[in-house]
């Protein structure tokens, strides 16, 4: 299994970068988790948009959805010019069903809703949810394929729940939109204390910091996540891969 960060930054992406948005592959199959603004533009460094297989979205607000408009035509353009492709599927909640709504584009793309009391099959892929503490519905999910598992926790504030959810996962996604100083829990989202405690108590292999905040010395969040998880703590980049 294979991750490759395309997007992750907090909010909105900072200049010619892009908000939410990872890709994961297994045995040729391409699911990309959320569709941030400036996604559907980084990710043909990567990869086309006819190629992907399946989308899944941890929930609507516009750094996590914003492209999946550009996406849906993107499709649409491509196969005017020749390159016929399935219906691509676009998994996400019915609990907005206004926005769940518009994942559905005439034969380009079908809107699917996942039920998050069980685990969904994705191609390769084996995916569990766990609502978060968030504004606006929202699920993380653990992906597993090949006795591998990925955690990505969408936009949330720490919870306990998380731990067992978690549990020995190889790798950690993790949100962290704010300095150890700082309290996100208003807001729905971490800090970079929480992060580390986080994979500290659920015993993960590796743990990335992604959804980033736009602002202060960003090394700082390692420094202060490290003061609680003593395993490998890294920084979502652009275009960073990372195989299990």
């Amino acid at each position: 299994m294979k991750l490759t960060v395309i997007g992750y930054w907090g909010g909105y992406p900072k200049e010619n970068e892009a908000s939410s948005g990872y890709l994961l592959e297994h045995d040729g199959f391409q699911l990309l988790m959320d569709c941030g603004s400036g996604v559907l533009s980084k990710i043909q460094n990567v990869t086309q948009p006819e190629e992907l297989d399946a989308v899944i979205l941890s929930h609507y607000h516009p750094d996590h959805i914003a492209d999946i408009g550009v996406l849906q035509h993107a499709r649409l353009i491509q196969g005017f010019l020749g390159k016929k492709t399935q219906t691509l599927p676009l998994y996400g909640h019915d609990l907005d069903q206004s926005e769940f709504n518009k994942l559905t584009y005439k034969d380009i793309t079908k809107g699917v809703s996942y039920n998050p009391s069980e685990v969904l099959t994705i191609g390769p892929f084996h995916v569990s949810f766990l609502r978060t503490d968030h504004p606006a519905p929202c699920y993380a999910m653990r992906i597993e394929a090949n006795g591998k598992a990925i955690v990505y926790t969408g936009d949330s504030s720490y919870k306990e729940e998380f731990i067992e959810f978690s549990r020995n996962a190889d790798l950690l996604l993790c949100e962290c939109n704010f300095y150890g100083h700082q309290n996100g829990k208003s807001a729905g989202h971490m800090n970079s204390i929480d992060a580390g405690k986080f994979a500290h108590k659920a015993e993960v292999k590796q743990l990335v910091l992604t959804h980033l905040p736009h602002y202060g010395s960003l090394p700082q969040l390692i420094t202060e996540a490290s003061s609680q998880f003593a395993g490998i703590i890294r920084l979502a980049e652009e275009f960073q891969s990372i195989s299990l």
